[in-house]
């Protein structure tokens, strides 16, 4: 059976870990999160479903997103659905 710390034992004590923890936590959520937006738009998923999925606007899915997914060769269509650009 695995470990699972109790609330005590998972807080750290000193305010520093705890920050450390608090960013790594934090960085982790947000390449976690570009790898899923990633995922979805190259399933076809459109910015509205995302942001459903994620409990945000539209809008805050394509302005945190949209310029990365560009760069990697995805654009979104008319009517918010994302497909590939062609070559």
């Amino acid at each position: 059976m695995a470990f699972v710390p109790t609330e005590e034992e998972a807080i750290p004590r000193d305010p520093a870990e705890g920050f450390a923890a608090v960013l790594a936590l934090r960085q982790l959520a947000d390449r976690l999160e570009a790898s899923q937006v990633e995922r979805a738009v190259r399933e076809g998923w459109s910015y509205s479903e995302i942001a459903a999925a994620l409990g945000v606007s539209r809008q805050a899915v394509h302005k945190k997103h949209a310029k990365r997914l560009r760069a990697l060769g995805l654009k979104t269509g008319r009517g918010g659905n994302v497909r590939a650009v062609q070559p």
